[in-house]
């Protein structure tokens, strides 16, 4: 079968282990489109070149890179010619209009096509962004949902095709894996990702102030409220004990997790936002870190009971649990293998890859039969 996936996700590297896992099934045969580069809060994101065996990764131009809702690919209907795929996936949401764009011309050309959705709550969007959901809805011959509220939100607004959870990225195991040795150094705590207000920095830094003994915050990203953390730091006397490492390219993100005890995405719910996955949950258990949560949206399901959830912006939480990680090694070390054994069950690309194999299997049967 012929696949063609359009997707800006897969310009990071580290994802594109699950873009090499789908082509090894010896039936399909795979061509992804990325654009060049991708603009967010976070800054800009280049196409990486890392994973490529088996299959063509494609750049192609894309018009209003950053805005999330408008962009599109002006060359996709020339690509989709000349490609002629059996499945397309479009690995976007299916109230943008990329994802409206692409249907359209799937459906011109005859190609069947699924949409990709995050989406956990359930927001009514103005027109015309209802118009290009309703659209897609009607014609799509699968959906992927990232996590499980998102199917329950694709059946309420009206989504009655066949649709699989399927998260959007696995891990690579033998990339994201323990170290080998874990020198003597200060109880280190990390985090990874945007510096933004949604995902509650400021209940981590709160909680690792009350902590007792010797410790360290990593903080690893950029974003808007890196200079309000920095200053919350300060106030609580604890900026020395604080590291801002930036942000880092995918293939080093195995090095930094490699370099903590503690990993904590304390994620905030908000009136229009809440947690839909959180890959460096599970980044971090493959590579044996004992991992906290918030409870916001998927982190219960993605931890499961192989890392700790707390309650959203409960500081004292956080920090009692933190603390007991800290006293008690052998705890953080049972975690850790708690974590890897849980990714390497149920998170891995190949289990992604597979899973998604089996929707194009689904989709080409609906078509022939």
């Amino acid at each position: 079968m012929r696949v063609v996936m359009l997707s800006k996700a897969c310009i990071v590297g580290a994802y594109q282990r699950k873009l090499e896992e789908i082509a090894r099934f010896v039936d399909v045969e795979l061509t992804v489109l990325t654009p060049p580069s991708w603009q967010d809060s976070r800054g800009q994101q280049f196409l990486e070149r890392v994973f490529t065996q088996g299959y063509e990764l494609r750049p192609t131009p894309i018009r209003f890179n950053g805005h999330f809702h408008l962009h599109y690919y002006p060359r996709l209907a020339t690509e989709l010619k000349a490609l002629r795929p059996d499945i397309f996936h479009i690995d976007e949401e299916p109230y943008n209009f990329a994802t409206r764009h692409a249907m359209r011309l799937g459906r011109r050309l005859g190609i069947p096509a699924l949409f990709f959705s995050w989406q956990n709550l359930n927001r009514r969007y103005p027109l015309p962004f209802r118009w290009w959901e309703k659209y897609n809805y009607h014609h799509a011959a699968f959906a992927i949902a990232g996590n499980h509220a998102a199917t329950q939100i694709l059946r309420a607004k009206g989504y009655d095709g066949p649709v699989r959870v399927i998260p959007q990225f696995g891990i690579d195991p033998g990339l994201f894996s323990p170290p080998q040795t874990r020198p003597s150094r200060p109880f280190t705590i990390g985090y990874a990702g945007g510096l933004l207000p949604e995902k509650g920095l400021a209940t981590l830094v709160a909680a690792c102030a009350r902590l007792r003994g010797a410790w360290q915050l990593q903080l690893l990203g950029s974003g808007s409220q890196q200079n309000n953390l920095e200053t919350q730091a300060q106030h609580l006397g604890i900026a020395d004990r604080v590291v801002w490492p930036g942000k880092w390219p995918s293939t080093r993100m195995p090095e930094f997790y490699r370099g903590l005890d503690a990993f904590v995405l304390p994620s905030r719910t908000r009136p229009n936002w809440m947690e839909q996955f959180g890959r460096v949950l599970i980044e971090a258990m493959a590579c044996g870190v004992a991992t906290l949560g918030s409870d916001s949206g998927e982190i219960p399901h993605v931890l499961g009971d192989a890392g700790i959830v707390f309650a959203e912006g409960d500081a004292g939480a956080l920090a009692a649990h933190l603390q007991r990680l800290l006293d008690e090694p052998e705890q953080r070390r049972q975690w850790g293998e708690r974590g890897r054994s849980r990714v390497l069950a149920h998170y891995t690309q190949q289990h992604i890859a597979a899973a998604t194999y089996q929707v194009y299997k689904s989709m080409l049967e609906s078509v022939s039969g």
